[in-house]
């Protein structure tokens, strides 16, 4: 079975994790640091702070925004659960707004009909790796004293209006998941150039507990003393995670050059059919290409085809089952019908593959079943 995606490993990725195992740490120790650091320079960002996984990274995102219950979060519902879910921790409620069908990216004019005064944040998902109208969004919040927290899972590596993808928002989410831009195991970031939101970032990852002389309550009576300042959670990322991020950093720019290649080529062998929707970047936004979201005309040949080419040995996958319509958010309240755009865009979905390792072979392979079954 050819996968969806693939995480790519190399031998200096492996020497990497093996010289952790072989060193004093294997959690805590120097080599979070260094990736955090060489992450944020990557993403254009003063600083980057990294956790277990990218759910706990928008946990502790939400924290540092300061969301409270009765606090009200807009979003897309063509995401992961995990962008949603996190902000419900802290007790706030999920708005929903509807995408530009076009893209799969949440649509500002939407946003801007759901913001109300018990609004605190907005929160964009960079849909496959293609960034949000950033620009727009970042008017919105300025006007209405709002926090852009950017859920940039899929778009490590992509860029807007030539800014790396990281240092735009308020915090920039990035996932390490192996499907990603980058494998980590599991892991994800935050990138900011907000100190405050720095600082509450390293807390909360860490039992909300610190030893920072600065931020102490009661003065020390020794080298041992730390404090617990807020109901936290041990988030943080093993010292063999971020040894695996560095090696993989270093070739991001690589793994995105074959992404946008194999795009080409797919773009050049879809150009005609006349049954599918290609997806496509717009001006000013540079993809990172995460997914490769085909769409079909006709809906109700969706699980037919999906049927057909998993039969074939082709691991496609649909993104996403909109959020409301999960058993969870229905008990909430929320119903189907509520974000249309999104439903439709949802129902004509399929990721067919697409990762740095994808050979031409299998490139040709998945064009040809493709055009068989759809054309």
């Amino acid at each position: 079975m050819i996968p969806y995606s693939h995480q790519s490993i190399g031998e200096d990725d492996i020497k990497a994790v093996v010289d952790v195992l072989r060193s004093d740490f294997l959690t805590q120790g120097p080599k979070v640091g260094e990736f955090e650091r060489a992450l944020a320079k990557e993403a254009g960002a003063k600083f980057a702070v990294a956790f277990s996984n990218g759910t706990a990274a928008l946990e502790a995102a939400y924290f540092a925004a300061g969301l409270k219950k009765g606090d009200e979060v807009i979003t897309t519902p063509l995401t992961f659960a995990a962008t949603s879910n996190a902000a419900l921790w802290s007790g706030a409620k999920i708005v929903f707004a509807d995408i530009e069908e076009g893209s799969g990216n949440i649509d500002p004019k939407e946003v801007e009909k759901k913001i109300t005064p018990r609004t605190r944040a907005i929160v964009p998902v960079d849909y496959s790796g293609l960034p949000a109208k950033l620009d727009e969004l970042k008017v919105l919040a300025k006007k209405h004293n709002l926090i852009l927290l950017e859920d940039s899972a899929h778009a490590l590596g992509a860029s807007y209006k030539g800014k790396k993808i990281g240092g735009i928002a308020d915090m920039t989410m990035f996932s390490f998941h192996p499907v990603k831009s980058i494998a980590t195991g599991e892991g994800g970031a935050i990138a900011t150039n907000n100190k405050d939101f720095y600082e509450k970032l390293c807390l909360y990852r860490s039992h909300g507990i610190t030893k920072d002389i600065k931020k102490l309550e009661t003065s020390p009576a020794g080298d041992w003393y730390y404090e617990m300042q807020e109901l936290a959670h041990n988030y943080r990322m093993t010292d063999m995670q971020a040894a695996l991020g560095i090696t993989q950093l270093k070739k991001l720019g690589k793994f995105i050059v074959a992404r946008k290649k194999i795009v080409a080529r797919y773009n050049e062998a879809f150009k005609n059919n006349k049954n599918i929707i290609l997806p496509k970047e717009y001006k000013g936004a540079s993809s990172s290409w995460h997914l490769y979201p085909l769409r079909l005309k006709d809906n109700s040949k969706r699980a037919e085809v999906f049927k057909k080419l998993r039969d074939a040995g082709i691991g496609v996958q649909v993104h996403y089952i909109p959020v409301y319509w999960h058993p969870y958010y229905r008990k909430l309240g929320y119903k189907k019908g509520l974000c249309s755009s999104a439903e439709k865009f949802y129902e004509s979905e399929i990721s067919i593959p697409i990762f740095p390792g994808l050979t031409q072979k299998y490139q040709q392979f998945v064009i040809e079943k493709i055009q068989g079954i759809t054309g």
